[in-house]
């Protein structure tokens, strides 16, 4: 899936972090960013963009002027150092409403929901109902680090930690185990013990209640062995 979007902000820094914050996220495409809100109109009436991010406060005609033209609008994200237009962005029912200075984190959380919901209203761009993308976003020390699920070996519980373990290294993040399971394909990742996530597609074998991932042995435990087995079952059929 691509979502097109525009930049729309009269200073230049915000532009240049947005193209930056954009560049990131592969399902992004960037088709023109612009420093007034005039010239946007124009082109949305000949081009298809899904998704704005528009600055408010800017000279002559400002962003929320510039969504009460608009007789089609695609997703909006606010992006604005001032929260008093909160209420009114409510009102004219943008996706998002992002303070400056922005952050990476809070870009991310923001692209998370449009994503779900262009999955949600356009189910066939993707082929399995639990896939969504390729990689995640995880939080780790102070910075956000992009986590590519087939690099994925397998997740160990670190009291209020997990430790992700990849083919290059183990990052650790706090993160709970049920919001790591939302964000997993749920056809190759599956809970095998109360501290343990697996990659499927990584285990070399299965011996009596042991997982072998590389040189590491994983226990199953008995809350999760039916499962489990059940579920190696569908993947041989």
């Amino acid at each position: 899936m691509t979502i097109n979007c525009i930049v729309i902000d009269d200073e230049l820094p915000a532009i240049q972090q947005m193209e930056d914050y954009i560049s990131r996220m592969p399902f992004l495409r960037l088709l023109a960013r612009f420093d007034n809100a005039i010239e946007p109109i124009t082109f949305l009436q000949s081009n298809h963009v899904d998704l704005i991010f528009l600055d408010i406060e800017m000279e002559g005609f400002t962003g929320l002027q510039l969504i009460k033209t608009l007789q089609h609008k695609p997703k909006i994200i606010l992006t604005t150092a001032y929260d008093q237009y909160a209420i009114d962005a409510f009102d004219l029912n943008v996706s998002d409403y992002l303070l400056k200075p922005i952050s990476f984190e809070r870009f991310v959380q923001s692209i998370d929901k449009i994503f779900d919901s262009f999955i949600k209203t356009n189910p066939s761009e993707i082929s399995s109902k639990h896939y969504k993308r390729d990689y995640f976003f995880v939080k780790t020390e102070f910075r956000m680090q992009r986590v590519d699920f087939d690099d994925i070996l397998f997740i160990e519980g670190m009291k209020e930690y997990l430790r992700v373990h990849t083919h290059s290294e183990k990052i650790m993040t706090l993160q709970t185990f049920a919001k790591m399971e939302e964000l997993l394909p749920s056809d190759n990742f599956i809970r095998v013990h109360k501290s343990f996530i697996v990659a499927i597609d990584k285990i070399k074998s299965v011996e009596k209640n042991r997982i072998t991932i590389g040189e590491t042995i994983i226990p199953i435990s008995d809350t999760y062995r039916n499962s489990f087995f059940l579920f190696l079952q569908t993947k041989n059929q």
